[in-house]
């Protein structure tokens, strides 16, 4: 199995830091238990877009 569907918290926080920084409303937050590492992560990518870390500059913080 891979390790991406292994690690579930890890995955809802990339994907709400990716939702975060392209500006996406926080009500596309998932149902459950992943829930509170989507926020986790989409609070992070908001920050980040307001500090102007999009595109290039920000790119290290993306997990893949």
């Amino acid at each position: 199995m891979k390790k991406q569907k292994r690690d579930m918290q890890e995955r809802a926080f990339s994907r709400g830091y990716r939702a975060g920084v392209e500006r996406r409303s926080k009500d596309l937050a998932p149902p459950g238990t992943q829930r509170d590492a989507w926020m986790a992560g989409w609070r992070s990518g908001r920050a980040d877009n307001w500090d102007a870390l999009t595109g290039v500059s920000g790119i290290h913080k993306l997990v893949m």
